[in-house]
């Protein structure tokens, strides 16, 4: 049994949330979309895309696993870090895994605002800002929409690849601290301890539900 002094907290609970809501919220939004259900894909693409807007914000002011700046390295710590022999678990992500991530919001957050620009070929559904460019420009974003979507499968795909090659190949857990936040401190390791604001969570989160309702609106709140 591993007990407390045996852990180090890796993940806090808004890292954990954001990963598996997005998870579940992109499932439903492909099967909507697949099922032609657009008032719910429409509600599962705002969801995610709040989830997308709290998680860049809080790659900047959460916890220190999860800012962009504690995971982004340069090609010399990528090129260290497959050369290095040390099997010590990373500290967050490691510079590969930081590099997927990044990856995969960018495909994710193109998929959102394509749709929210989007119009289908009967000019009948379209996202809420689809009135801020004309009907070609809508289809355009609706093409965009579905290639971008594509692109995020690969990428999607990728990350799996590489959990699983972690996960049973080189016997690192990485979907257990994922749930719990916590991993098995390793041998001779001093870990930082993991802080986060609730201050500043709070002020992201209604900094978020503010851009994500006006986006609902279609901006027009504006004129």
């Amino acid at each position: 049994m591993t007990t407390e002094s045996e852990t180090v907290r890796v993940w806090d609970p808004f890292v954990r949330v954001f990963h598996w809501s997005l998870i579940t919220l992109f499932g439903l939004a492909w099967w909507t979309g697949e099922n032609h259900d657009m008032d719910r894909h429409r509600q599962a693409g705002y969801a995610i895309l709040a989830l997308l807007l709290f998680r860049v914000f809080w790659g900047f002011a959460g916890s220190r696993t999860a800012r962009f700046a504690q995971f982004l390295k340069g090609p010399a710590a990528i090129r260290a870090y497959l050369a290095s022999t040390d099997d010590t678990p990373s500290d967050g992500h490691n510079p590969l895994g930081g590099w997927s991530v990044a990856a995969l919001l960018t495909v994710l957050l193109a998929i959102v605002v394509a749709g929210l620009f989007a119009v289908d070929v009967d000019g009948i559904e379209s996202g809420p800002l689809a009135d801020w460019v004309s009907f070609d420009q809508g289809r355009m974003a609706a093409e965009w929409h579905e290639t971008v979507f594509k692109a995020a499968l690969a990428v999607i795909g990728l990350h799996v690849l590489a959990i699983g090659y972690y996960q049973v190949l080189n016997g690192h857990d990485l979907i257990g601290p994922m749930i719990t936040g916590k991993r098995a401190r390793a041998k001779d390791h001093a870990a930082t301890d993991l802080r986060w604001s609730p201050v500043l969570a709070l002020s992201g989160i209604a900094g978020v539900a503010a851009v994500t309702w006006g986006v609902m609106t279609g901006l027009r709140f504006f004129g």
